[in-house]
């Protein structure tokens, strides 16, 4: 194949129909737990969080709930992915063995997402949010409300995954009002992932009717495999879920294809890519329960 603008351009269209068909095919599951928000800045900040609207009685003057003053920001970050692809390569018409890459640089694109969120949520417990505690931490506190938890100890079982079911259910806001939180999700990594089945799917457990059958939907992410222990309950049903996905810019398909450019010049190298921005954040920590798993 003779390199020239024309013979390019056909290679760049041809990679670019392959990122965006693998990437519009590809099934993410992170908006399963988190609120997208779109950004128009280096960073957004969320003075909202922690407030739970509610309805009450009307007697007198409406009570108006100010946001408190949280001060909770997220920092875009940007993020990239690049193939090259040899000049000798096109020179031999043989660029269609970089297909699969570009196959891989759409699936990439696509899951990248999910990285970040589920790697977020495996970091929960060392990680702040917009309280300034750990976002699963024994300590919470809303305003003068009383101490509650979000965070446990104890391995995957039915019993564990009952009583955190129930403490989550038992959460009020500063008033003392419950808060209504209905957990419909138990994420795990893929080491608990039978541990799960058992509890929501399975008819009997030890010869007895399984009670906890179908109480929630049960989510096994590979990205949680570095936390082979730790389990996650959550309350995906309200408008704002547990976290935050920040898109500043929606991954793009890029290249440094021309015959002039500085990386073919010296390294006969065709650079193709995607590249994005955004970052993951901490949404109400009382949507979300999670357990570290290390004690029997």
């Amino acid at each position: 194949m003779i390199v020239n603008s024309q013979a390019l351009q056909t290679i760049y269209r041809g990679y670019k129909v392959i990122f965006n068909e693998v990437f519009a095919g590809t099934k993410p599951q992170y908006e399963r737990i988190a609120t997208v928000v779109p950004s128009k800045t280096k960073s957004e900040e969320y003075g909202w969080l922690g407030s739970f609207p509610r309805m009450r009685e009307w007697i007198g003057d409406r009570v108006i709930n100010s946001l408190a003053a949280h001060g909770y920001t997220i920092k875009n970050k940007s993020w990239e992915d690049t193939v090259e692809v040899d000049r000798d390569d096109v020179e031999d018409d043989t660029y269609g063995v970089y297909m699969p890459m570009i196959r891989e640089l759409g699936r990439s694109a696509a899951t990248h997402p999910d990285e970040i969120i589920f790697g977020l949520l495996g970091r929960g417990f060392v990680e702040l949010c917009y309280d300034g505690q750990y976002f699963f931490d024994t300590d919470h506190r809303d305003g003068d409300g009383p101490i509650q938890s979000n965070m446990g100890t104890l391995a995957l079982s039915p019993a564990s995954y009952s009583a955190a079911r129930a403490q989550m259910m038992s959460l009020t806001d500063a008033n003392g009002a419950p808060l209504g939180i209905s957990p419909n999700l138990l994420v795990v990594p893929p080491q608990l992932d039978e541990t799960g089945r058992g509890i929501l799917l399975a008819e009997q457990i030890s010869g007895t009717t399984n009670t906890l059958r179908n109480t929630a939907e049960l989510l096994t992410v590979p990205w949680l495999a570095k936390n082979p222990k730790a389990w996650f309950l959550l309350d995906t049903s309200r408008a704002i879920k547990p976290l935050i996905f920040q898109q500043r810019k929606k991954p793009e398909f890029v290249s440094m294809d021309s015959v002039s450019d500085m990386n073919v010049f010296m390294q006969k190298k065709f650079l193709y890519g995607a590249d994005c921005r955004d970052n993951a954040g901490f949404g109400l920590w009382q949507l979300a329960f999670g357990s570290t798993g290390e004690n029997a």
